[in-house]
């Protein structure tokens, strides 16, 4: 059984907290950059510039979610990462992260908020399973999925439109007993 209040939690670079005002500015100086967005599933020819209000509703949003922490770095919102469609019969739940500053990819962090996440999963949560899903072209994200202990599981063929191309999902997966915590 999941405990009743999320906890904040601290890793060597990160703390993963829940939103705060202050995340709206940092959230638009994020803005929308279309390579990420593309990692995301959107077409980075059809991606706007954030506004103010679509900041604000991206931090409403994380507010809502239950099992969703900010990704915060030196006292900034770099992103987010959440657990959803959490199903306590089984045990599992699916994990979503986005590091949406492109001059921190490749440094290790979303790999910190991955461990941090899952630790608490697999412990005061009491989850025996983690999912998530990345297109196949996303090959920096399944390494650093790779290196946390998830598996591929499957493959989604042809599952996204992006940009008048199809690609495909790749599905992974943790068990807690694959889990180390190790970096």
């Amino acid at each position: 059984m999941p405990p009743a209040i999320k906890d904040n939690l601290q890793g060597p670079r990160l703390l993963l907290r829940e939103p705060r005002e202050g995340d709206v500015a940092d959230r638009l100086a994020l803005g929308n950059t279309p390579e990420i967005q593309r990692m995301f599933g959107a077409d980075p020819a059809q991606t706007r510039e954030l506004t103010e209000d679509a900041a604000r509703g991206w931090v409403e949003f994380q507010k809502r979610e239950a099992w969703g922490w900010i990704i915060d770095l030196d006292g900034r919102c770099i992103g987010n990462i959440r657990l959803h469609t959490l199903n306590l019969a089984d045990e599992r739940a699916n994990m979503a992260i986005a590091i949406l500053d492109p001059d921190l990819l490749g440094q290790g962090l979303g790999g910190e908020a991955m461990r941090l996440v899952a630790d608490y999963a697999f412990g005061p949560m009491g989850l025996h399973r983690l999912s998530m899903r990345v297109l196949s072209f996303n090959t920096r994200a399944i390494a650093a999925y790779r290196k946390l202990g998830f598996v591929e599981e499957g493959v989604e063929r042809e599952s996204a439109l992006i940009g008048g191309t199809r690609h495909d999902d790749i599905i992974m997966g943790l068990l807690a007993r694959d889990f180390t915590g190790a970096p």
